[in-house]
């Protein structure tokens, strides 16, 4: 999941009708209808893309960068130009529908050299981009019962097909016959660097607005939570201040789950000792938790800050593992049972805030916080 730059609005496709026009990187013949708009993603900056995504350099144990917050450019970016386009009807229920590949700027279909092609059995063609559109849709409903459902590839022509051996095959999948590109709310669409999450406006409404996720902030710092050994009391920083620790910000014990302040001790002597200065980045070394004693990551504690990543807009009580992203128990229970794409064939289930591959039995852990004692 990575950075998305977005043009002010969509724009209204000047296509009509049936496109004929064939070049060596142009492979089919695709039909746009009139009373339908549609928006193409992908790496390329030109006019024609309107949502432009890039990947990010992950750290190892990484999906990449966030959705939302992300490191450095990568070297080499395994995201197409024009990644795939997606097509919505203007009218009720508004339908969107997802096709791979987009139009370049002389109006044909872009495909790479490499990119599999074929003739299908009505004389057309069809093909796949290079390393492949995937797309899940969930089992159920996302806000409700939420649960993976199945990774398919998408093709040019939006047909659906089983996954490759790998990204990068010549040989496609199976055709799947029984489902379509039709995207729904909580669809996933990875597109190898950068995995979209797509979602509704009736969706949106169960997720909370950035000002319900601040009014969820104070009120967890209203609570005021107090560190159990130095009895200080902490505090969550605000939803601007990222990647900023603050002296009064949470953190917490990833295996048990106890909240405390920070504090430089504690280090496994096998682990060595802190970094300079007395202090030791996240992640670096485990600690022993002075509630419980069990040994893990110690990290900082941060509230998730995209509404549109959560489930509903319950109460922020539970935390991905490892990296500390704070949200609802809904929320944390969902994503933690959804694979996303890693490499050329593997799934791992990652915080959708960040990236950052989960670990543990469960993927999250409900935090323990102190109350004042007075």
């Amino acid at each position: 999941m990575k950075k998305t730059q977005t043009k002010p609005g969509l724009h209204c496709s000047p296509f009509k009708g049936q496109i004929h026009e064939w070049s060596p990187s142009c492979l089919c013949m695709v039909s746009v209808v009139p009373l339908s708009r549609f928006s193409q993603i992908g790496r390329s900056t030109e006019s024609m893309i309107d949502f432009v995504v890039t990947d990010t350099a992950g750290s190892s144990g990484q999906v990449g960068g966030a959705v939302g917050e992300g490191g450095g450019q990568s070297v080499q970016s395994t995201i197409s130009r024009y990644a795939c386009r997606i097509m919505c009807e203007r009218s009720a229920p508004y339908t969107a529908r997802i096709y791979a590949a987009g139009f370049d700027s002389s109006k044909n279909i872009f495909l790479g050299e490499r990119a599999a092609k074929w003739r299908t059995s009505d004389g057309l063609m069809d093909g796949l981009t290079t390393n492949g559109v995937l797309v899940m849709h969930p089992a159920g409903e996302f806000v409700s019962e939420p649960a993976p459902g199945v990774w398919r590839e998408i093709s040019v022509c939006g047909n659906v097909f089983a996954l490759r051996e790998t990204r990068s095959a010549q040989q496609r999948g199976k055709l799947v016959e029984n489902e379509s590109n039709t995207l729904q709310d909580g669809s996933l669409i990875d597109l190898c660097g950068a995995t979209l999450l797509w979602r509704t406006p009736p969706g949106l409404r169960h997720t909370p607005t950035l000002k319900q996720l601040e009014c969820l902030r104070q009120e967890l710092n209203a609570a005021r939570p107090q560190c159990p050994v130095g009895f200080n009391t902490l505090a969550f920083p605000s939803l601007a201040q990222r990647e900023i620790v603050d002296k009064k910000q949470p953190w917490v014990y990833v295996n048990c789950g106890h909240v405390h302040g920070y504090h430089n001790w504690g280090y496994r002597k096998e682990k060595g000792p802190p970094g300079p200065g007395g202090t030791a980045p996240a992640g670096t070394g485990e600690r022993e938790c002075p509630m419980c004693r069990r040994v893990g990551p110690y990290v900082p504690l941060w509230l998730g800050c995209e509404g549109g990543l959560y489930l509903d807009a319950g109460p922020p009580t539970h935390a991905f593992c490892p990296c500390g992203h704070v949200c609802s128990e809904k929320t944390v229970a969902g994503w933690s049972q959804i694979p996303l794409p890693h490499g050329t064939h593997a799934f791992h289930a990652a915080c959708p805030f960040c990236g950052t591959w989960l670990t543990g039995e469960q993927g999250h852990i409900k935090l323990i916080f102190q109350g004042p004692v007075d």
